[in-house]
């Protein structure tokens, strides 16, 4: 008999606490009767320890983190319900084989507690991702230990291994389990919802169960990263991590149910699997790198240059020199150039020029995207293998002209202010800039300029060059 015994995705809505609610709860009847459901099920199953998946813990950039005390409990003080508490006690036993199969396989996790949780000034308490799913268990079931889970923003295939990892701690340890990937859907399906709407938000969902009823878990990590980040969910990384769990199975998911009433699209989903045994992880890995491959043959000779430098730096720790091969005009003119680096929709880095610093625009590239990479002070310094998941663009930029605020437009012009010494730049079609007034107080605000006095303008146009374009 397999250790895990089965696995669900459940929402993890505030408001479906009828203290939380106060009637509210009751427009998404059907995901509360799926999660009585679910409670009912796991009751029958009778599994030793539940493990959770959440986005809703103390999450760190470069580590999942494992809850690794005692017991653990929670409140819905935050959402004006004070008599609604939630707890339970840790399978430590487990955890510790988790994280030393972690370290073996060096898979970014760490153990958290009290201590560890107070240098970063949180507490060590269960979040509401995680105090949903189990609201509902309790009600038919409470004889079991938790393993809760806050997942970091790692690649999908790091999270997918993780999974795997979860699966031989159960098998080592012979525990039967029950796995719960706690998580939203798309936050932007209404234009009243708590975010931006977009028309990606439904397509995105629909896709997601589609796929997940269907076990095609391949296209699952393929979906366009583009309809995933405008999406604005917050569940797809515990299901891949969920997904890793189920290696050697056959996927079969039984949608629940779905509603979307406030914006924010609500999946309950039960798997009834079987073991084929065969392997989804290098199919994955084949897959991401056939992707790649694909997206640095068919980028322009911009980016391509950026993603060279970055390769050749990673692997000597040099700079590269100028390639022979390039366009005319990448070697005989001079330029200041701008490379930014985003991670899964989120920037990762970006250094660059005003005006050119070395003999030709291929130079200012080959620099700027090793500094984009190692030297900007917002970010932890990149590692190799976040390389593959890195999408490069190269922003040339034109002449910089002298502008008064009327003669400007935060989608066709950057910007340069200037007072004294002191100087900002901030680049033209920048995603949430919209305005002449908000371009202009970054751009003060990076340069310490006080907006409210006068300083001089400066506009210019870019070449914007993307991977993969």
């Amino acid at each position: 008999m397999e250790n895990i015994l089965r696995y669900y995705l459940m929402p993890h809505p505030p408001l479906i606490i009828p203290n939380v609610g106060k009637g509210q709860e009751k427009v998404i009847q059907n995901t509360i009767d799926s999660c009585n459901k679910v409670g009912e099920e796991i009751s029958s199953l009778k599994p030793e320890t539940i493990v959770i998946i959440t986005p809703h813990g103390t999450m760190f950039s470069d580590a999942i983190a494992i809850s690794n005390e005692d017991e653990i409990k929670g409140n819905f003080n935050q959402f004006r319900d004070l008599e609604t508490y939630i707890g339970g006690k840790i399978d430590k036993e487990f955890n510790e084989k988790l994280i030393n199969i972690c370290k073996k396989g060096h898979i970014p996790a760490v153990g958290i507690d009290s201590k560890l949780l107070k240098r970063f000034n949180k507490a060590f308490e269960l979040d509401h991702g995680a105090m949903i799913p189990m609201y509902f268990i309790n009600k038919f079931y409470k004889d079991y230990k938790i393993v809760h889970i806050t997942y970091a923003m790692l690649s999908d295939i790091e999270l997918y291994r993780f999974g795997i990892a979860i699966r031989e701690s159960a098998k080592n340890l012979n525990r039967k389990i029950a796995i719960i990937a706690s998580g939203d859907l798309s936050h932007r399906l209404t234009e009243d919802g708590p975010y931006e709407y977009s028309s990606e938000g439904a397509k995105f969902d629909k896709t997601v169960l589609e796929y997940l009823q269907k076990g095609d878990i391949v296209s699952v990590f393929n979906m366009d990263k583009c309809m995933v980040e405008s999406a604005g969910e917050c569940g797809l990384r515990s299901v891949y991590i969920m997904l890793g769990a189920m290696e050697g199975e056959e996927v079969k998911g039984e949608l629940l149910s779905y509603e979307g009433p406030f914006g924010v699209g609500y999946g309950v989903m039960s798997f009834h699997n079987k073991i084929n045994n065969k392997s989804n992880l290098e199919l994955l890995i084949n897959e991401k790198k056939i992707a790649f491959n694909s997206k640095i043959s068919n980028s322009n000779p911009y980016v391509k240059l950026a993603r060279e430098s970055l390769n050749y730096y990673y692997s000597t720790g040099q700079l590269m020199g100028v390639p022979k091969d390039l366009k005319k005009e990448m070697i005989n003119e001079r330029k200041g150039v701008f490379v930014s680096l985003k991670k899964f929709g989120n920037l990762r880095g970006c250094i660059g020029t005003f005006l050119p610093t070395t003999n030709s625009v291929a130079e200012e590239i080959i620099r700027n995207a090793v500094q984009a990479a190692t030297e900007d002070p917002r970010f932890e310094r990149v590692t190799e293998d976040e390389l593959v998941d890195l999408d490069l663009s190269v922003d040339v930029l034109g002449e910089p002209v002298k502008a008064t605020k009327d003669g400007l437009d935060p989608k066709v012009y950057g910007i340069i202010v200037s007072k004294g010494h002191k100087r900002g730049l901030l680049l033209p079609d920048l995603e949430g800039v919209d305005t002449i007034d908000y371009q202009l107080q970054i751009a003060c605000e990076k340069a310490s300029i006080d907006y409210h006095q006068n300083f001089e303008i400066e506009k210019f146009k870019v070449t914007r060059y993307k991977e993969g374009e």
